[in-house]
């Protein structure tokens, strides 16, 4: 065998059969690389083969896609029309038939400027409009109905009645003139509701008074824009 000259290609059998292997390794290298590709290979270190999914999968739910329970106070509230009828969106009747007390001291005493009533499932309502801030108010059962001042008897007979008083509130302007326009006694006819009495505008208080068919349980709401008092009372 004559070597090969110095500076010339080594074409002996010697050096191509120590060249085959190297060919050999970069003939596989494509093969490897595309069955890695296609997850026919062996998992890597960095392959997740466990049955739960990959953290990236994971999702989390947000606050708004959480629903509200249905006996949040945000799932009873009123309708904002304050008389509007219908099942769609109203509360459960009321449940209690407790006193309710709210003391508030608005800096301007609101006016009473005239009331409201519709009949619901369940409960009939009486909105009381008012114009300017809510102030507070009282709701409690009374043994009889009676004008603020004179401190007459009203002559409307009912089953139970419930006094609503409103300070500081006026149902007058600064002249005098009647906000609250109307007769002083107006015939409800709701199934418990039967009259609705303005029975005084005295020194800074407005009392309404409820004739009912029966005691039953009764809820207040307030509401804005206009600014309104909402009384519940359950058949």
């Amino acid at each position: 065998m004559i070597p090969a000259s110095k500076g010339e290609p080594n074409t002996s059998k010697e050096a191509v059969m120590k060249t085959r292997p190297a060919l050999a390794v970069l003939a596989a290298l494509p093969l490897a690389l595309a069955a890695a590709c296609s997850g026919t290979g062996t998992a890597g270190p960095s392959e997740t083969v466990s049955g739960g999914p990959s953290p990236a999968l994971t999702t989390t739910a947000t606050p708004a896609a959480v629903s509200s329970p249905a006996s949040s106070p945000a799932a009873s509230s009123v309708p904002s029309d304050g008389t509007s009828g219908g099942t769609s969106g109203e509360p459960a009747p009321p449940t209690s038939a407790d006193a309710v007390k709210v003391e508030r001291g608005p800096a301007e005493p609101p006016l009473v400027t005239g009331v409201r009533v519709a009949a619901h499932d369940g409960y009939d309502r009486v909105v009381v409009e008012l114009k300017g801030a809510m102030t507070g108010y009282t709701a409690d059962w009374v043994d009889k109905i009676i004008q603020d001042g004179s401190g007459t008897v009203v002559d409307a007979t009912g089953g139970a009645y419930l006094q609503l008083t409103l300070a500081p509130a006026s149902a007058h302007d600064l002249a005098g003139k009647p906000t609250w326009k109307g007769p002083r006694e107006v015939a409800a006819n709701l199934p418990n509701v039967t009259r609705v009495v303005n029975n005084g505008d005295f020194e800074g208080v407005v009392s309404i008074g409820l004739v009912l068919a029966r005691k039953a349980p009764f809820r207040i709401t307030e509401q804005s824009g206009p600014t309104r008092l909402v009384i519940d009372v359950g058949h």
